[in-house]
């Protein structure tokens, strides 16, 4: 995941506390894109900006494993491109722990991917989480849990 700060992540925070007032004094949250690759985590920016997704799915193995928090309802976050350019401000509005097998179609379709189907969420995901681990030498499980992170858009780049 791309840690620098680039300028658009900056500008976007900046006109962001603008219209926002109460955030004048928070100082720029977290910012990444979505997936592994240049074309999803392009795709998904979009999806963003165009309101269809409005969740994503992180292992609680990710977490646990790179000692990384997990989120809390009203954690805002910065969604960028591949190259890092800011896209978005969301804002967490629910976190679920489920496991992989017990994903939804309903949940599948929030997330926004694809088709929106269960189908295709559950291989695009098993893919992804296949290659995260592998890095590691661990392999999925179809009863691992998933930290599922509902989100709204509260800001897009102007």
């Amino acid at each position: 995941m791309n840690k620098k700060l680039y300028p658009s992540i900056s500008k976007l925070w900046y006109n962001f506390i603008l219209s926002n007032t109460k955030y004048k004094n928070t100082p720029i949250p977290e910012f990444y894109y979505f997936c592994d690759n240049e074309k999803d985590a392009n795709d998904c920016a979009q999806l963003v900006v165009d309101g269809v997704k409005r969740a994503t799915s992180t292992s609680l193995w990710w977490f646990e494993t790179y000692k990384q928090p997990l989120p809390k309802i009203g954690d805002l976050t910065i969604v960028t491109d591949w190259k890092g350019t800011a896209k978005a401000v969301i804002e967490t509005i629910k976190i679920e722990k489920t496991p992989f097998n017990k994903i939804t179609s309903e949940y599948a379709e929030i997330e926004g991917e694809g088709d929106k189907s269960l189908a295709y969420w559950n291989k695009v995901h098993w893919e992804y989480y296949t290659r995260e681990m592998n890095e590691q030498g661990e392999k999925p499980t179809k009863d691992m849990l998933l930290i599922c992170e509902h989100f709204k858009t509260v800001y897009l780049k102007k």
